[in-house]
């Protein structure tokens, strides 16, 4: 059934004010049309950068046309969320190893998830008829680019998207729907010169500007590779138990960044660490009591004492 035609300009300001009141901090729209990087996506593939990602070889057709996803798909409702806490000092005298910090509150996948489907609900109850698909970044949806397009952000030389009020610490999620809503301007490409990402990454992840090699990347290393971990590689991964942060934390954008009002979004681990000789003591109850609702439980217990152990050659 196609939707019936309200004014589609008052409804996309209607959206968006129901978006901020369900705890959204962005909203955007743009349009549900085909990827314009399906074809490099496809040779990233071919090159094997997305390492053990296996996944990411799944259903190409619906990653990178959201049309496929959502037959009549028209327009794409992009939302974004602030996950930046304020975190204290570790006592030095401790050998802690990091974990990033979207992983220290309460896992996002479900927050943002059920404040889409919320939004979902009412747009269908204002417009009886149309079509919704609802997604995060566990569904096939090139999120980053939609967010781009409807004005989210830009897609930063780290590959990440970068608002210019809230940075990059932000979590997306979007509306595929049959819609014919007006779309926002893109987000315009604020990096300039700036390389500070670039020549951060210790593993050289990001091997020119907008390019990352997944393989190289120690949210990759630290959460999808399994098994050994190459020695080079290693070596340059640093104190970092679950994630990374350092391509954000250079970032210029990010220098002043607020705050996010979400209570779940508080850290659980008020330094952003953990002691290594804790971790490297759990066993799986304890495992299980401190990563309970957490992001984190996306890493077993042996890949998590692995990562521990390689920091501890290097603290």
């Amino acid at each position: 059934m196609k939707c019936s035609q309200p004014d589609l300009h008052a409804l996309a300001g209607e959206i968006k004010a129901f978006a901020k009141r369900l705890g959204f901090d962005l909203v955007g729209i743009g349009p549900a049309d085909p990827s314009v990087y399906r074809d490099y996506y496809a040779q990233w593939l071919a090159d094997g950068k997305a390492g053990d990602m296996h996944y990411l070889h799944r259903r190409l057709d619906e990653r990178t046309d959201p049309a496929a996803l959502l037959p009549g798909a028209k327009t794409v409702i992009s939302v974004a969320i602030n996950y930046h806490v304020p975190l204290v000092t570790a006592d030095e005298a401790d050998k802690t190893v990091r974990v990033a910090r979207y992983a220290l509150g309460d896992d996002y996948h479900e927050l943002v998830k059920n404040r889409l489907y919320d939004l979902a609900d009412w747009l269908r109850e204002a417009v009886p008829g149309c079509q919704t698909k609802c997604g995060v970044d566990t569904a096939p949806i090139m999120e980053k680019e939609l967010a781009a397009r409807a004005g989210i952000g830009w897609i930063g030389k780290n590959t990440n998207v970068i608002n210019p009020y809230i940075g990059s610490w932000i979590l997306l999620g979007e509306i595929i729907t049959t819609l014919d809503l007006p779309i926002d301007e893109p987000a315009i490409d604020r990096c300039g010169t700036c390389t500070r990402c670039i020549e951060a990454c210790p593993t050289s992840a990001i091997t020119a500007p907008y390019e990352l090699d997944a393989r190289r990347c120690i949210s990759y290393l630290t959460i999808e590779k399994m098994g050994d971990i190459e020695p080079t590689l290693a070596a340059q991964m640093g104190d970092w138990l679950y994630g990374c942060d350092i391509c954000q934390d250079v970032c210029p954008w990010n220098s002043k960044a607020i705050d996010s009002a979400e209570p779940a979004f508080q850290p659980r681990f008020p330094t952003g660490t953990l002691k290594l000789a804790d971790v490297m003591s759990w066993d799986l109850p304890t495992y299980h009591t401190a990563t309970r609702g957490s992001a984190m439980r996306r890493v077993k217990l042996p890949v998590l004492q692995r990562n521990a152990r390689l920091a501890s050659q290097f603290l």
